[in-house]
């Protein structure tokens, strides 16, 4: 049953860590404390598989073996320093930072499946840690997902970037709408990114109000600054909010001036990444 909850779930390093944790024999590894900078965010997670293998990232490569040897001794959860101010001389993190990991051997089984089947359901999540663990709780979002509509080049390469980095996309082109109408059978939630990307701007406003008026975290729609006021003139006369109209991203992206499908693609991509990255601070 968990098994087939979880293929509903897009899979990030913390994801997979946390839905391997639910099986007897795997550790799981949580950073409870940074000192310096690092690569990973507070409660960046890694499961420990019986064989000592690894399933999430930490470290990019560098703590993962340690960590496997170290959960092997243990019976009891700890809290262990790696890096700078650690006891342990023969080890060093190559950024020269500090880090606390919260080692448990045996997590709560219950409590990691309970979390792993709200975020199938698209809701956040939450695992207590032991009380020997300065962070006291581990929160989660659901993962990444996509509304993408529109037209030509732009879509196809957006479809090839979500597959590759193994985003959750709902991509749907003209053939897949009708003109006029919102999309049927499509949510939005407070996890989803809506992205309109029309040469043919007369598509857009149906879309528009259905992301707008959705709990989407993103609104972006393709266009220059012609088609951004005619777009704001007819959104208005239709009723929609100025502050809803104010939500939308437009031009979209980080790359100013894209010159290519890819490059659009990539940098819209971007933007609706770092949005994400933001709701984590929220959870």
């Amino acid at each position: 049953m968990l098994k087939e909850r979880t293929k509903a779930l897009s899979l990030s390093d913390d994801h997979a860590a946390l839905a391997a944790a639910c099986n007897q024999g795997v550790g799981l590894c949580t950073i409870v404390g940074i000192d310096g900078s690092f690569s990973r965010r507070l409660g960046a997670q890694l499961a420990v598989m019986p064989d000592g293998s690894t399933l999430g990232s930490l470290a990019d490569g560098c703590l993962e073996a340690q960590l496997a040897a170290d959960m092997r001794a243990l019976q009891q959860p700890v809290v262990t320093r790696y890096g700078r101010g650690s006891d342990v001389i023969d080890f060093r993190l190559p950024c020269g930072s500090g880090l606390d990991i919260l080692l448990n051997p045996a997590p709560d089984r219950g409590a990691c499946q309970r979390a792993i089947e709200r975020l199938a359901g698209r809701q956040s999540a939450s695992l207590k840690l032991p009380g020997i663990s300065p962070l006291k709780e581990r929160c989660y979002i659901p993962a990444l997902r996509i509304a993408a509509f529109g037209e030509g080049p732009e879509l196809a390469k957006l479809g090839e970037l979500a597959q590759a980095l193994d985003i959750d996309l709902d991509c749907r082109d003209k053939s897949r709408l009708s003109l006029g109408q919102k999309a049927s059978g499509c949510e939005f939630d407070r996890w989803t990114a809506a992205l309109l990307l029309f040469h043919d701007h007369e598509w857009e406003l149906p879309l528009l109000e259905q992301s707008l008026g959705s709990d989407a975290f993103y609104v972006g729609a393709q266009g220059g600054e012609n088609a951004r006021i005619a777009r704001t003139m007819a959104l208005t006369k239709r009723g929609v909010a100025e502050e809803r109209i104010a939500r939308i991203h437009s031009p979209i992206g980080l790359i100013p001036s894209c010159k290519t499908p890819a490059s659009l693609a990539l940098s819209a991509l971007a933007e609706i990444v770092a949005e994400y990255e933001r709701l984590h601070a929220a959870a």
